[in-house]
């Protein structure tokens, strides 16, 4: 008479155990990405947004009724420089989103030096596509587009 092991010892259990063992270990590893990683991206409040970005197309429309133009130019630093639209030398608030990585956005309110051009001085260049919002102080008129950033590169904002 054969003597038959043990089922601990025999192989066939311990492969079907494992299986569902490492789905349930996945699961859980891809539940922790998912609690750790969340989308920036989702609106907790879509009607205020909402309402806001009626509010803020009528800040851009006024800003294409006067004309507003802006130079933005990439070297070392960012340089701002109006070309059109009533003179404005008050300070300016600007803003960089990054279409994807909330954690990159930059917001800065910036002066203008003697020579009426605003100068900002970044930790890095930036490169790839962002959307750019120029505003007044006073938050009468906006600009916004989206932009290609490159070093050394020049872009009109109207």
């Amino acid at each position: 008479m054969i003597e038959q092991q043990p089922w601990y010892k025999q192989f066939w259990p311990w492969f079907l155990i494992i299986l569902p063992l490492c789905a349930v270990i996945a699961s859980f590893a891809t539940l922790k990405i998912a609690i750790t990683n969340s989308d920036s991206l989702v609106a907790t409040d879509y009607y205020k947004d909402g309402k806001a970005i009626n509010m803020d197309l009528s800040k851009v429309k006024y800003a294409k009724q006067i004309g507003m133009q802006w130079q933005l130019e990439q070297h070392q630093q960012l340089l701002l420089t109006q070309h059109g639209g009533p003179e404005y030398q008050a300070a300016l608030k600007v803003e960089f989103y990054h279409p994807t990585i909330a954690d990159k956005d930059i917001k800065l309110t910036v002066t203008a030096d003697a020579n009426r051009v605003y100068r900002i001085t970044l930790p890095e260049v930036l490169t790839g596509a962002w959307e750019v919002r120029l505003e007044g102080f006073d938050g009468k008129w906006r600009i916004h587009q989206r932009v290609e950033l490159k070093d050394n590169v020049q872009v009109w904002l109207n």
